[in-house]
């Protein structure tokens, strides 16, 4: 999920290009509540009127930017900044390797690799390829975009690799091993949506996406949260929790550290407030938590 100040970011600037270039009225019938509310229509974000007008608002604005005298010269300064290779490595260690995405001149969707703590502090460290994406898409005529990979812990075998077409929330769900470096035949697999993964154990993961009409909030986020077990189709998963329509989104996860193996569930009600349940033989019960508090079971 992108982080708070970019949603509302977003928000600030696409109020402010509506009212600097306000749409005609569409038609659409106001509510009592706005009886006056011209912009009604906005309101269906996937429809093809409300496109159409956010395509033409950034049409506008790209060629604004791209007009500039200074356009040129800030887009080859970033690149020199993205593409050097002295930029340092952010890692995250998983078992024996440390792990990082890596993009370039010569790799603009990037690879993810890994390299040992002994080869890191040389100077020049060497790094093994694990997925390689411009490759990816080039043998899938795709534009893939890495949006990360959930391993399940300790062994670090089981990866659920999230790729986005294009680069949005939406993404396509595959699990990858990663001793041999590939995508598992017939193993979990997710198409596009607005997805929640994570593992619980080998063969079982807590799933939430688009299972179909009234399954995602009106933030067009997972709304159903469910357990899937390996090797069933994904209708048969077993329901864990249902929240409201006016939700955020809903998931759930398992905390595996040794001794503090739980199971918990999370409903993000906003973007400032949540309510946390621990499950436990199938029941949920609600943590007395303060609803605006982060919560973290790393360990």
């Amino acid at each position: 999920m992108k982080p708070v100040w970019l949603f509302m970011a977003l928000g600030a600037t696409i109020t402010g290009m509506a009212m600097a270039n306000p749409p005609k009225a569409s038609g659409v019938p106001a509510t009592s509540a706005t009886p006056d509310d011209q912009y009604l229509w906005l309101e269906d974000i996937h429809g093809t009127k409300s496109m159409d007008w956010v395509h033409a608002q950034n049409a506008v604005t790209q060629k604004a930017f791209m007009e500039s005298l200074e356009f040129d010269k800030t887009r080859g300064e970033i690149l020199e900044v993205l593409d050097s290779e002295a930029r340092i490595p952010i890692v995250h260690r998983r078992g024996d390797y440390l792990y990082n995405f890596w993009q370039d001149k010569a790799h603009p969707r990037g690879v993810w690799r890994r390299t040992t703590m002994a080869e890191f502090e040389k100077a020049d460290p060497k790094w093994e390829t694990v997925l390689d994406i411009d490759a990816l898409n080039q043998a899938e005529g795709k534009k893939w975009v890495f949006k990360g990979a959930e391993c399940m812990k300790p062994d670090y075998v089981h990866c659920l690799v999230s790729l986005s077409p294009g680069g949005g929330d939406a993404v396509e769900v595959r699990e990858f091993d990663l001793p041999s470096k590939s995508f598992v035949k017939d193993g979990f697999f997710l198409p596009v949506a607005k997805t929640e993964v994570g593992w619980i154990d080998a063969n079982h993961v807590y799933v939430g996406t688009d299972f179909g009409p009234g399954s995602m909030t009106k933030s067009s986020y997972p709304r159903i949260v469910k357990e899937w077990t390996r090797g069933t189709p994904l209708s048969s998963a077993k329901l864990v929790y249902e929240g409201k329509p006016d939700d955020l989104t809903v998931g759930a996860s398992y905390d595996r550290t040794k001794g503090f193996e739980r199971d918990y569930v999370g409903v993000q009600q906003d973007f400032y407030h949540r309510e946390i349940f621990l499950r436990k033989d199938g029941h949920l019960a609600k943590l007395d938590l303060p609803s605006d508090a982060d919560f973290s079971t790393d360990r």
